[in-house]
């Protein structure tokens, strides 16, 4: 189809990007083909849920490809190192029993959709493979084999843990910079329970996130409190995350009728097309329920999601004067926080309004505008404003590496969905 080809131009933007941001080693759940869309990690069946799941729970990998012609999809599992460094020191008998690079053989054709698309799903654990270890699995899939010299045409990444410690989360708006104004701040406990931790500065390793964002996420920050039983971390100006806005939010379930904060539907040459309402920049915080950029694909029939629902171009508009600072960018766990290439925002002259088309499926969506600043991080202080009342979901890792062992094992896990006022 004709978009194809703008599609494949920003792929190669995309991947160039990928080369040069820092936070492209950390976990990043993405397509890496022009053709594949919706990749998705769903823990139990919660499509909101983070990628972090108890180990024993079903965590499923699905994507479309945009075509009816079958394809042969091979994935393989990997585990990571709590930075998302491959585990060179582990066999693959370590921490997987049964057979890796197997094929996916869970696969449905689109039904009366005008974009042709092919739905592949695969759950772990499965009959061919079960995960053993607690820890990071980065999964990738290859067309028609596993070859590692060969490029994936995606890659997906999830946590599994294993509840051998406990950990304290508690966020409040009095921070180190300001009170009840622009920012929150993280305080977090570890207690070791039985786990046997000897040098917590060299054995433990921690990851805190906001919203499930790479790009200003917090990790491997040392503790400035240690006990015999446990660490904290207390009074941290690196724990104090910008505070945002709440997410803005349309919903599309039926191609021919404007749905949730949708301006109007068109039929454009061969493609839905959906106008969102215009956003402008936000000076006073609203409240306004959201998923914290979370997505769920559906569509007014509620059922067969995965293969009935639709693709269509969806526009969004910032109504701004021009920005100073960096370039504006539509975000939401859809692109899962990487700064695609496609919701790049492109300012208009003639209506004074920064705009952008996404192809994305029909469904429910969260979405921010952010400037990127030098170091790749995404700021809304002049889109979107930081607002200390902000609900924002924030989770925190804890891994253990004691002295001799080969890989890090993901021991704690904690979220909380919270705002200023705790």
């Amino acid at each position: 189809m004709h978009y194809f080809c703008a599609m494949k131009r920003l792929l190669f933007t995309f991947l160039a990007l990928c080369a040069i941001v820092a936070a492209a080693s950390a976990q990043l759940t993405r397509s890496l083909a022009e053709d594949i869309r919706t990749v998705q990690v769903i823990v139990g069946d919660d499509p909101l849920a983070p990628p972090v799941a108890r180990i024993g729970t079903p965590v499923e990998l699905c994507f479309d490809a945009l075509t009816h012609t079958y394809a042969r999809y091979i994935y393989n599992v990997q585990l990571c190192n709590a930075d998302w460094s491959e585990c060179e020191d582990m066999f693959e008998s370590d921490y997987l029993s049964g057979f890796n690079n197997q094929p996916i053989d869970d696969y449905e054709t689109s039904f009366n959709t005008t974009v042709l698309y092919t739905h592949y799903s695969v759950r772990f654990p499965n009959d061919d493979c079960r995960l053993l270890l607690p820890g990071n699995y980065r999964v990738r899939v290859y067309e028609e084999e596993y070859d590692a010299d060969a490029d994936p045409v995606l890659e997906a990444c999830f946590s599994l843990y294993s509840p051998e410690m406990s950990v304290g989360l508690h966020v409040s708006s009095n921070t180190e910079i300001d009170f009840n104004q622009h920012h929150q701040q993280v305080t977090l406990d570890v207690a070791y329970g039985q786990c046997r931790v000897v040098d917590p500065q060299r054995e433990l390793h921690t990851v805190v996130m906001q919203n499930r964002r790479w790009d200003n996420a917090v990790v491997d920050l040392q503790p400035n409190i240690i006990k015999s039983a446990g660490a904290e971390w207390t009074h941290r100006r690196e724990l104090v995350f910008e505070a945002g806005a709440e997410f803005h939010k349309f919903e599309i379930l039926d191609v021919r009728l404007n749905g949730m904060n949708v301006d109007r539907m068109a039929w454009i040459g061969d493609q839905y097309h959906a106008t969102l309402f215009a956003n402008t920049p936000q000076h006073n915080y609203t409240y306004d329920p959201d998923a914290d950029g979370g997505y769920v694909v559906r569509h007014s029939g509620d059922e067969d999601n995965a293969t009935m629902s639709e693709y269509l171009f969806v526009h969004f508009l910032l109504q701004s004067p021009r920005l100073p600072g960096g370039d504006v960018y539509v975000s939401g766990l859809w692109d899962n926080g990487f700064p695609a290439p496609e919701c790049l925002m492109h300012y208009d002259e003639s209506i004074n309004a920064y705009e952008a088309a996404v192809l994305l499926k029909q469904g429910y969506y969260n979405y921010q505008f952010r400037q990127l600043d030098k170091n790749g991080v995404g700021r809304t202080a002049l889109t979107d404003g930081n607002f200390y009342q902000t609900e924002n979901e924030y989770i925190v890792l804890v891994y253990h590496r004691p002295q001799g062992a080969r890989y890090d094992a993901l021991v704690g896990f904690s979220k909380v969905k919270t705002n200023g006022n705790n």
